[in-house]
């Protein structure tokens, strides 16, 4: 059963250098930095990166974590690990990315086959930390 009208809309990860981290994440995976000035200059409390037209990244500063239980329910979540995140790439990009991964020699693990995701079994997938150690998966399905 599908809700076609629910989507992905953005994932918060902790990170220690908000501005570090939306580099790593435009360096390697060319996701276009959000709000990047804006919290360089104080004027929001986090900058974002986009994956694609309705899904983001937020890269929340561990100084946020003590506002967090303020929220209903959210008691004992700050600073909570994610186990990790997975981008779906095309062959060419998720190829480009371990290139750009091995020039920045971060860290990765061999390639994968038949990891089950939301469009079933990928061809090929890997995975690296970026460096607040959010475990990263990149998968192609084509």
């Amino acid at each position: 059963m599908t809700n076609p009208t629910v989507r992905l809309d953005h994932v918060v990860l902790w990170v220690t250098d908000p501005v570090a981290a939306a580099g790593f994440y435009g360096r390697t995976l060319g996701l276009e930095p959000l709000r990047l000035a804006e919290f360089v200059a104080g004027e929001v409390p986090f900058p974002s990166v986009r994956v694609d037209e309705g899904t983001i990244i937020d890269l929340a500063p561990h100084t946020l974590a003590e506002r967090v239980p303020a929220l209903p329910g959210a008691t004992g979540s700050a600073g909570h690990p994610v186990n990790h995140i997975c981008l779906a790439l095309p062959p060419d990009a998720f190829d480009a990315l371990r290139a750009r991964l091995a020039e920045h020699t971060v860290p990765m693990t061999d390639i994968g086959h038949d990891s089950f995701g939301a469009r079933g079994k990928a061809r090929r997938n890997f995975y690296f930390r970026d460096p607040d150690g959010n475990i990263v998966e990149a998968r192609h399905y084509g």
